[in-house]
Order: C-alpha cells, then sequence, then structure tokens
C-alpha cells in the first residue's frame, strides 16, 4: 500500500506535512532536514524541487528556490541525494515541482526515479486536469505515484467534485487566493470556505496549506479539515537556525503540542 493511503487509513485528524526546499539552506542539507521533520513528529514530508520560477509561492520559498539553485541543486543532484533514504525515513514523502523542469529532465524519467528512490507523490501546481488525465494519469499509477491537486476558494463546486473523482491521495485546499506566506490568524472568510468545502463530503482527506504557521492556525485548520500543510513558516526557522536539526524538532513540537 502506498504510504499516503496508509497514513490516511490509520490517522484521521491533525494530519501535518511540511514543506521544505530541497538543497536549502545548504546543498546537502536535504536529508538531515528529511530526518529532523520525522523526529520531530510530522506526518508528511513534502520536498519542493526548485525553480526558477516558482509562480504559487510568496517571497520566503521564493528565496529558498534561489539560494537552493545558487547552492546547485538540480534535479538529477536531488535524486542522487534520496538514493538509499527509505534506510532511515519512513514517512510519505511527496515531491513538489513545477511542470516545466519535471518536462526538461523526462516525465518518464522522472516517475521512474521518484519509484526507484522511495518517493510517494507528486504535487505539479500547475498541471492541467485534462492533460493530466490524457497523458500522466496512466503512467504515474503505473509507477506507484498518488498526484495531489490543489483547491481554492475560488474553485467552483463541480470543479472541486471533478478533482475529488481524479485523485487517489489527499486535496490541497489552497486557504486564500494568494501566493504562499505565513499570515497571523485565519479570517472569517476562510473558515466559510472551509466549512463549505467540509460539507461537500468528499472522498478524499484533505490538507489545508498557505497561511499555516503555529499550533494555533494548525489547530484550527484542522477543525475543518483532516490537517494542515507548513512550508513558510518551516522555511522560516530552517534558514535564521544555528543548530539545524534541534530547531526543526522543536519547531514541530511547538506546533502539534
Amino acid at each position: 500500500m502506498n504510504r499516503i493511503h496508509y497514513l490516511f487509513n490509520t490517522k484521521q485528524d491533525r494530519v501535518l506535512s511540511i514543506y521544505f526546499t530541497a538543497g536549502f539552506p545548504k546543498l546537502e542539507d536535504t536529508i538531515p532536514v528529511m530526518e529532523a521533520i520525522q523526529a520531530g513528529g510530522a506526518d508528511i514530508i513534502e520536498i519542493g524541487i526548485p525553480y526558477s520560477d516558482p509562480i504559487a509561492d510568496g517571497p520566503t520559498i521564493q528565496d529558498s528556490n534561489m539560494i537552493a539553485l545558487e547552492n546547485g541543486m538540480s534535479m538529477k543532484k536531488l535524486f542522487e541525494q534520496l538514493k538509499g533514504f527509505r534506510a532511515k525515513v519512513h514517512l510519505p514523502v511527496v515531491l513538489m515541482g513545477y511542470l516545466n523542469p519535471i518536462m526538461q529532465f523526462g516525465m518518464e524519467e522522472f516517475c521512474k526515479k521518484c519509484k526507484e528512490v522511495g518517493v510517494d507523490g507528486l504535487i505539479v501546481p500547475d498541471l492541467p486536469m485534462q492533460q493530466y488525465l490524457d497523458e500522466y494519469k496512466s503512467l504515474f499509477d503505473s509507477y506507484g505515484l498518488v498526484n495531489t491537486f490543489l483547491i481554492s476558494p475560488q474553485t467552483s463546486e463541480k470543479r472541486i467534485r471533478e478533482i475529488d473523482e481524479n485523485t487517489d491521495g489527499f486535496i490541497y485546499m489552497v486557504s486564500s487566493h494568494s501566493i504562499t506566506g505565513a499570515k497571523a490568524d485565519i479570517s472569517e472568510e476562510q473558515i466559510a470556505y472551509f466549512e463549505r468545502v467540509k460539507a461537500m463530503n468528499l472522498k478524499n482527506p484533505r490538507l489545508i496549506g498557505f497561511g499555516i504557521s503555529d499550533a494555533q492556525t494548525f489547530t484550527t485548520a484542522s477543525k475543518y479539515s483532516n490537517g494542515a500543510i507548513i512550508g513558510s513558516a518551516f522555511i522560516k526557522t530552517v534558514k535564521n537556525s544555528q543548530n539545524l536539526n534541534q530547531d526543526i524538532q522543536d519547531y514541530i513540537q511547538s506546533v502539534i503540542s
């Protein structure tokens, strides 16, 4: 069974996914960061593949992308780093990347490498649903990769149901119509959106992302979904860290405790 499916079969609430950028803050930090995320008590590791034009991301993640690329991170380097990581990391691992660099690497080669190293799923924010269904779904399925689509407050009910029908993992609920970035709190407008989607009784679990940063926002998001994704706030913790392993564990514990 795919690790993502197993996770949601065994844990239905307060699921925490942590996003970080591969090769940040230093090129060889990818595996140490993964190990610290696991030790801290998170449930899913989401690895961002650095890209020069990350359209959905705010300044914090954009900055981490630039630093990682300057450090020498590439798709080839990432798969080299991930070789053998399953000896130490048992959590579900999702790669988040944009379509252009994946296409340049070669979609089938990319899927093959994901399976070889032990990646469980993909998030490709700019992959159109129809293109996925027509060209890539059978490929993803053949390599055992769960694909995740994003929805936002602007996504129609018809579209959400279509995404739910064609998803076999979890749905990424973007909390607001904006780029990524930690916010102080969650608005009434956002809660109305969370309640609307919750009332749809979708078949797939849902994780809320964008603006989740601490115990309060994580707990609020978890009331209306199966859990949440933290990215920008975690990247800031990593960037300012003097002791990567300890600071990561302390941060995650502060969110889930």
